[in-house]
């Protein structure tokens, strides 16, 4: 049965802020060293002479691990705790994110990044699992906080690179995977240091809790809610890293390779302006159809916009508009499992929906950069991100509203507007 988060569990201001600020930083550092590679992909592509395709693969083999390592993930913090996993994540992806600089070939490049998404991987479902047992009554703050790290995490290295990481190491991609990789490394050493060790917010499991680890990880595929999900986390990443993965490549098709900086800025920086609205709005946000019926069409126009308008300016809004409308439904998105399910879940539920939507993260930027070589059209990279846009709003809408099989048996109606 769901049982019901005591919102009676109230850490003080100083511990709040604590765990506020540690679920911020692994949130940074699930993004970081992912991100890395948008502003570099031009260079990268010259270099090792890799077609269209091959991009989007590079943007779905990380991703690739998210989806497979996800439910290994949930086995591991089902034996040695969310917390230990954590760090463990943070340390693999770093590492990995260094040694993409080492690449010799576009094979090489691809085993690092593999590598650096399986230590992304085995975090994702630890995330809402660590907010959960740290944060009881205070899940949507919570949400709020490491979702606001995942969306700085995406930020800085756009925004960065270009104006001011890249001109610093001569023009070197390989360099910059390492820059970006060492403040990753101080995060996991932060994270491990400062994080709480008194038996209150221990979450290894022990006891009984070991000799059911069997039922404690595994998804449950055949639950609806899952898939639901799945799809609607899928429709909202996949347009976020296909549009990384093309944006620059794109420009460069329309001799509009200057504003890409601004571009990149504008997809990755909208979304700083979402957490104002996040954390005035983070609980109203909960369970709550509306963030998903307006933010897809909001985020579908983006699309159009790169489409079929070529202007500077125009580029800049369709991007941040893309941005803020992927920040705006990834966090009552997160939210979910912690609240459709019973503790002992969450990180069996959370695998399932990562696993489903990194699929879809892999194979829809595999499609895009596929139409590109195949109709030699640079607009045809961004149709199928669009088509995401409106199952985004369709299925978003619908899981918002789904009650879990304890609401329904209970009568309690699901709190959406």
């Amino acid at each position: 049965m769901l049982q019901a988060v005591n919102p009676t569990v109230s850490p003080t201001v100083g511990r709040l802020v604590r765990l506020l600020s540690l679920l911020w930083l692994a949130g940074v550092a699930m993004r970081m060293t992912l991100l890395v590679v948008p502003p570099i992909i031009p260079l990268v592509h010259r270099e090792l002479q890799m077609s269209e395709t091959q991009i989007g693969l590079l943007i779905g083999v990380p991703l690739a691990m998210f989806a497979i390592a996800a439910v290994p993930g949930s086995l591991l913090i089902a034996r040695i705790g969310a917390k230990p996993a954590l760090i463990l994540g943070m340390t693999i992806a770093a590492l990995a994110g260094a040694a993409r600089g080492a690449a010799i070939d576009v094979w090489t490049l691809y085993a690092a990044s593999i590598v650096t998404g399986f230590g992304i991987a085995i975090m994702q479902p630890g995330m809402p699992t660590l907010t959960r047992n740290w944060l009881p009554g205070r899940v949507g703050p919570g949400t709020v906080a490491y979702s606001n790290g995942m969306v700085v995490g995406a930020l800085l290295p756009p925004v960065l690179t270009l104006p001011l990481i890249l001109p610093w190491i001569d023009g070197s991609w390989r360099l910059d995977f390492v820059v970006w990789a060492a403040p990753a490394i101080v995060m996991a050493l932060v994270f491990a240091l400062l994080s709480p060790k008194d038996q209150q917010h221990d979450d290894r499991p022990s006891g009984a809790g070991i000799s059911a680890l069997g039922r404690l990880w595994w998804p449950d595929w055949k639950n609806p809610l899952i898939w639901l999900l799945g799809l609607t986390f899928g429709s909202n990443n996949s347009p976020f890293f296909g549009a990384n993965a093309f944006l620059g490549d794109y420009l460069a098709t329309q001799g509009n390779t200057g504003v890409l900086a601004l571009a990149l800025g504008s997809l990755n920086g909208a979304q700083i302006l979402a957490f104002v609205v996040l954390v005035l709005m983070a609980d109203r946000m909960q369970r709550r159809a509306w963030p998903f019926l307006l933010f897809g069409p909001l985020m579908l126009a983006g699309f159009l916009g790169l489409i079929f308008l070529s202007s500077p300016i125009a580029i800049v809004v369709s991007t941040g508009l893309i941005g803020i409308s992927t920040a705006l439904t990834m966090m009552p998105t997160l939210a979910l499992p912690a609240l459709l399910v019973a503790p002992r879940d969450v990180p069996r539920t959370a695998a399932g929906m990562f696993t489903i939507s990194y699929t879809c993260a892999i194979i829809i930027p595999t499609i895009c950069g596929a139409l590109w070589d195949l109709t030699d059209k640079p607009w045809t990279a961004f149709a199928p991100l669009a088509l995401c846009s409106v199952a985004l709003t369709v299925i978003g809408a619908f899981t918002a509203r789904y009650r879990s099989p304890a609401e329904r048996l209970t009568g309690q109606t699901a709190a959406v507007r």
